[in-house]
């Protein structure tokens, strides 16, 4: 049986995430879907020309119509107003959440036992809105932030100590913004605990940094933000879903006492397998770290009692 993906949004981010699924091969056919016309079907046009440089086989779709969604094995939702400078991602939340409210029942109707990744921002409280709308088992909806935020951390941990990236394994739990929980004594540089290798002082400015990489990145830019790390990051959660590997990575997802907690969405390592969240994952996590993942947890949680409010 074909194996499809669709990407919603053909934004940066909804775009290089279509391609970088197309590249990698990770289904047959990849739908990316946009409320604007041309916009996806000129893209998809563009990434399929590129097929036989990059020697991929997968072919994308570009679509304004929903009908072209029906039967995706994953889903994912970029959809929304990026940040500008000066914004927090709590800025987005009532205009974002009408525009991934609207796309979650059209995916929701077309594909009913697919796997939804939620990209968009504010990434906790849109994936539990997600949840809502779609009336999905919780382990089949999930937020991709703690990869992206790994990432970022593991980036600037090599930066810092001048070492190639793929030497530092370093992992972040708890919300996607100022409630991001870090684990330096989970963290690692070639084998090496990293609080070995920093100092105090350290470690914060690392942090603070991974913390602020979004708002550093959108500084910048000043239209938009990230789209390259992001896009990379949702890719590898698809393959991991579309493989049915197991494989673990910090994810938004649903809580059932993990750590102490339950009943909303929270960035936990968590494995990915074909039913989407197979299981939760218990790290050892001393009380420090426990006490900041549960106020990631409630901080969460009101945010996403008013959206049930609204839903």
């Amino acid at each position: 049986m074909a194996k499809k993906v669709t990407v919603v949004g053909a934004g940066n981010v909804g775009s290089n995430t279509a391609r970088r699924i197309a590249e990698k091969d990770l289904a047959d056919e990849v739908v990316m879907i946009d409320i604007v016309e041309g916009l996806p079907q000129g893209l998809a046009l563009d990434i399929n020309q590129s097929a036989p440089v990059e020697g991929f086989s997968a072919h994308v779709t570009g679509t304004n119509d929903y009908a072209d969604t029906a039967g995706s094995d994953v889903c994912v939702v970029t959809a929304g107003l990026p940040r500008q400078p000066g914004m927090s991602r709590m800025d987005l939340l009532d205009k974002n959440a009408a525009i991934v409210g609207g796309v979650t029942k059209e995916l929701a109707a077309n594909s009913p036992d697919t796997v939804i990744i939620v990209v968009s921002n504010p990434l906790d409280e849109m994936t539990f809105l997600a949840s809502l709308v779609s009336g999905f088992p919780k382990e089949r909806v999930m937020g991709m932030a703690g990869v992206l935020d790994s990432s970022r951390l593991r980036y600037f941990i090599a930066e810092k100590l001048d070492v190639a990236p793929h030497e530092v394994e370093a992992m972040t739990l708890g919300s996607h913004g100022d409630q991001m929980v870090a684990l330096p004594r989970h963290a690692t540089v070639n084998g090496k605990p990293l609080p070995e290798l920093v100092d105090e002082a350290e470690l914060k400015e690392l942090f603070q940094r991974t913390r602020d990489g979004g708002a550093e990145i959108v500084g910048y830019l000043k239209k938009g933000s990230a789209f390259y790390a992001p896009s990379t990051s949702v890719a590898t959660m698809v393959a991991s879903i579309m493989s049915d590997s197991d494989d673990i990575h910090p994810t938004c997802a649903w809580t059932t006492g993990q750590y102490g907690v339950s009943d909303v969405y929270l960035g936990v390592p968590a494995k990915l397998g074909k039913g989407g969240v197979t299981e939760i994952v218990e790290l050892d996590l001393n009380d420090d770290e426990i006490a900041k993942l549960k106020e990631a947890a409630e901080a969460i949680r009101t945010k996403c009692a008013d959206i049930a409010a609204k839903n």
